[in-house]
């Protein structure tokens, strides 16, 4: 790992977004607005669906009274133009969703042929079913895996009323039992679309669905946990998904020694998503680097830059702290720099701070490349995230607000820490967070789904909680 990249990823879990019973730590709220978008994606998935209605050719015979049967056949039908004009998705408290279609209607052309006798005929027919009214439940839960799921509840179709023409040869002697064919292709057509519609949601929305990222690897080191702690939760104004939310050693697994808080989302609706971000997230970030033994670097000589006066060597620290030159001569330095205690972040209405404690051990490089320890310092940081949101990533930027240096163990005998103070700001500041910053400006993925793009974006800190408010855009 590059020097700096896991302290990085410490300070910028602050700006991120398995079943467990208790808080989530990340909610994302679906408003109704979201769902009249979601709706009117599914209505294409659902019109190119029902396109595929298949009419199989039929025959039979029909008594017209005093001329006697008429053998009819009537094949080669078609859909020409299929339309859902009217539609409407709803919330089912503690079940899922209703869609209902209304006035939809479906143009089909045929062809026709009759026998009567020694005399044949045949011809073409336009047949308009209308009034065509669509009721589906659905249910939606989780599986195994933390992903969500969608099935059909429950489903019923009517079609108000059938409209055939046939034209061509013999139209007259056809059109005497245009009612009962009419009928017939009515029965066999209701047959078929509560199937359609199962099928579209089983192959075409679950896959969709099944792209929720449920886990999100970061690096070698960790991962995020973004399956669902149960079915999502509706009522009559929202559907909450809740997700685990949570970083993860993906080599070892173990749980945090806390949890996450209790998260409330403002009740508004002017935007299709919201997702509640809980500092519990971002905490679990520094747990898991710090159990791993990854907030360990080391700042060199090279590290440095040439302009920079006080260089990572006896000599240079030897006109600062006199006895390091003296017992060590002429020798390079090496800083190794590490976090003794999980950093944790704090959000409140306004801001976002974070305090990490630092220990830097500072050592001499002898000729034969053992290291000789110097001296221990303990430093206490605070940092102020600025916060921003693109399409898919919350980004971030770090400014250091101060850092308070303290001598824990000096072995080349005491001096004054704060002849220090001008060195360890510099390293901090302009080797270390810009690392930091290098890495966050790249930002974190949220948990979309896939070809999902946000939009007229908005970002909130709360107490406890980052709010994110956001439109969504399939592409």
């Amino acid at each position: 790992m590059a020097p700096g990249y896991a302290l990085a990823l410490a300070f910028s879990v602050a700006l991120l977004v398995t079943t467990d019973a208790g808080n989530p730590g990340l909610v994302a709220r679906i408003t109704q607005k979201g769902l009249d978008y979601a709706r009117q994606q599914g209505i294409i998935v659902l019109k190119q669906k029902l396109s595929t209605l298949h009419l199989p050719d039929y025959s039979g015979s029909y008594d017209v009274g005093v001329l006697g049967n008429v053998d009819y056949d009537i094949n080669s039908m078609v859909v020409t133009d299929l339309q859902l004009p009217s539609s409407e998705v709803t919330l089912l408290p503690n079940v899922g969703l209703k869609l209902t279609v209304s006035g939809a209607y479906i143009e089909i052309h045929g062809k026709w042929r009759v026998h009567y006798l020694f005399i044949s005929s045949h011809g073409d027919f336009e047949l308009k079913v209308l009034g065509i009214s669509i009721s589906v439940g659905l249910s939606l839960g989780s599986d195994g895996s933390g992903r969500p799921t969608i099935s059909t509840a429950d489903c019923s179709a009517h079609i108000s009323d059938m409209q055939v023409h046939f034209s061509g040869g013999l139209d007259w002697l056809i059109n005497l039992f245009d009612d009962t064919i009419a009928s017939s292709l009515r029965d066999n057509l209701q047959k078929q679309i509560c199937p359609l519609v199962a099928d579209a949601i089983q192959n075409q929305l679950e896959p969709v669905l099944r792209t929720l990222p449920v886990t999100s690897n970061i690096d070698d080191v960790a991962a995020i946990d973004y399956s669902l702690t149960g079915p999502p939760i509706v009522t009559a104004e929202n559907l909450d998904v809740q997700l685990k939310g949570e970083f993860f050693e993906r080599s070892h697994r173990s749980p945090p020694p806390f949890s996450p808080l209790p998260l409330s989302i403002p009740d508004d609706h002017s935007l299709m998503v919201y997702f509640a971000v809980s500092e519990y997230l971002f905490n679990t970030a520094g747990f898991v680097y710090q159990s791993a033994g990854k907030l360990i670097f080391n700042v060199t000589d090279d590290m440095i830059p040439k302009d920079f006066p006080v260089r990572l060597n006896t000599s240079s620290f030897g006109k600062m702290i006199p006895q390091i030159s003296k017992m060590y001569p002429d020798m390079l330095m090496k800083l190794k720099i590490s976090s003794p205690s999980a950093p944790s972040l704090a959000m409140k209405p306004g801001n976002v701070t974070i305090s990490p404690l630092l220990d830097i051990q500072a050592y001499a490089i002898l000729p034969n490349s053992s290291l000789a320890p110097l001296f221990l310092l303990n430093l206490s940081t605070d940092a102020v995230a600025k916060l921003g949101v693109n399409s898919s990533r919350i980004v971030g930027h770090l400014e250091l607000s101060s850092i308070t240096i303290a001598l824990e163990r000096s072995d080349v005998g005491p001096f004054p820490v704060q002849i220090l103070s001008f060195a360890v700001n510099y390293y901090i500041s302009h080797i270390l967070l810009p690392e930091v910053n290098d890495i966050l400006k790249n930002g974190y993925p949220l948990p979309l789904l896939d070809h999902i793009q946000l939009s007229n974006l908005m970002l909130k800190l709360n107490e406890h909680y980052l709010l994110l408010g956001a439109d969504v855009q399939y592409e």
